[in-house]
């Protein structure tokens, strides 16, 4: 049956047509069982290295014995908003435990890690005579957050502090201003200078934003995040934390002082119209924390996997770019050659993903790879391995 509105959407197609012209058409591939280091995707075992679970918790029993024991005693879900009923004693619970985490007064527990950067940036630059200054590599939530926000924006080329300093020493007299960065880039896996971020922000009278959602339980004491293995985690003023890769579950949060969080209660957006975290996902995120306590041998083999795999990648003739993390860039510069590496790498039994423009910038194509402390040595070289063959097969190396 054909009705008179059945062309209105055809545009999609030539929009289609064109992403696959691009390589940017996207159809994603589909996980069997949980988030492990060999993984069942698509039908095919494989090496997952495109995972974000860092410390392999998805799968850890106390946290799924957490979370079914938050549906027998709270139920499947909230059915509320947390400013009207959404609000469970788990949630209050968690926010306690994430501040004592982060060394902060409060914190704020978020749907996403988006919505967190988002809600933040909103709510904090609320006027035009307001400044947000971002890295120009900053997360595409950071981007969009600083869009919706009212403020004027200045973006620094990354990791440039003699551009920061003059962006901030050329908007003196602004009502306020706010430094926006991510503690680990998520493409290149490179650290931002945290120091010396914080003593520009003091010299000028800024304030300081970072997002650690891939520092949360990868960077720090027990994986506190970069303020804290920096040691200036008393001079950020909104550190941002996610409970969506190395916790294993989903969500994002704010840690600060107790007026920056009754501020936000009040007046974010995400937060208040975003139906809250079920019962299973707050408990899960609150079992997360204590293992990260109890068991910091998982930080420890995270950061020794990545020491040997990265060493293996440099040595097969790889460049991996600046990363100072598990985030390990393998850099073809080259869209198509990139998806044809990882193309080839999965039908060997290794999951890498091509990361490509508009995600990066052009010639900056890559594939992105993440091990996790559940990777046994085997599964690495295993990986290596293939890396080696698949490179030299396409000329890479």
């Amino acid at each position: 049956m054909t009705t008179q509105t059945d062309g209105l959407m055809d545009f999609l197609d030539a929009e289609l047509a064109q992403l696959k012209s691009e390589g940017r058409f996207v159809r994603p591939r589909v996980l069997a069982g949980h988030q492990a280091p060999v993984s069942i995707i698509d039908g095919k075992k494989v090496v997952n290295l495109t995972s974000n679970n860092y410390l392999d918790l998805t799968g850890h029993p106390k946290l799924k014995a957490a979370a079914k024991a938050a549906i027998d005693t709270h139920g499947v879900g909230t059915a509320a908003v947390r400013p009207i009923i959404g609000t469970q004693d788990l949630h209050v619970e968690l926010e306690r435990k994430l501040a004592q985490f982060k060394g902060a007064e409060a914190a704020l527990v978020f749907q996403s890690g988006f919505t967190v950067n988002v809600a933040c940036c909103q709510s904090l630059m609320s006027d035009p005579k307001d400044l947000l200054i971002s890295d120009e590599l900053n997360h595409a939530s950071i981007i969009d957050g600083a869009r919706l926000a009212k403020a004027a924006r200045k973006v620094y080329p990354h990791k440039d502090m003699k551009a920061l300093e003059a962006i901030l020493r050329d908007s003196a007299g602004t009502r306020r201003r706010m430094i926006v960065t991510d503690g680990v880039f998520s493409m290149d896996g490179d650290l931002a200078p945290l120091p010396e971020i914080v003593h520009l922000a003091e010299k000028h009278g800024a304030f300081v934003m970072v997002d650690d959602a891939h520092a949360s339980g990868v960077m720090g004491e027990n994986g506190r995040g970069t303020p804290n293995h920096f040691k200036v985690a008393d001079r950020v003023q909104v550190s941002i934390g996610t409970l969506s890769k190395a916790v294993g579950a989903v969500g994002g949060y704010v840690a600060g002082q107790r007026r920056l969080i009754d501020y936000l209660t009040s007046v974010a957006r995400p937060f208040t119209f975003s139906s809250s975290h079920p019962p299973s996902v707050i408990a899960t995120c609150s079992a997360a924390i204590d293992v990260m306590l109890e068991e910091p041998e998982r930080i420890a083999r995270l950061w020794a996997n990545a020491a040997r795999f990265k060493e293996g990648l440099r040595g097969l003739g790889f460049d991996t770019g600046a990363s100072q993390t598990p985030i390990t860039p393998v850099l073809v510069r080259d869209s198509r050659k990139a998806q044809e590496f990882s193309a080839r790498l999965f039908e060997e039994g290794v999951f890498a993903l091509a990361i490509c423009f508009p995600i990066v910038a052009r010639g900056q194509d890559r594939l992105r790879t993440i091990v996790s402390s559940g990777h046994s040595e085997r599964d690495l070289d295993f990986a290596l391995g293939k890396f080696g063959k698949v490179g030299r097969e396409l000329g890479l190396i």
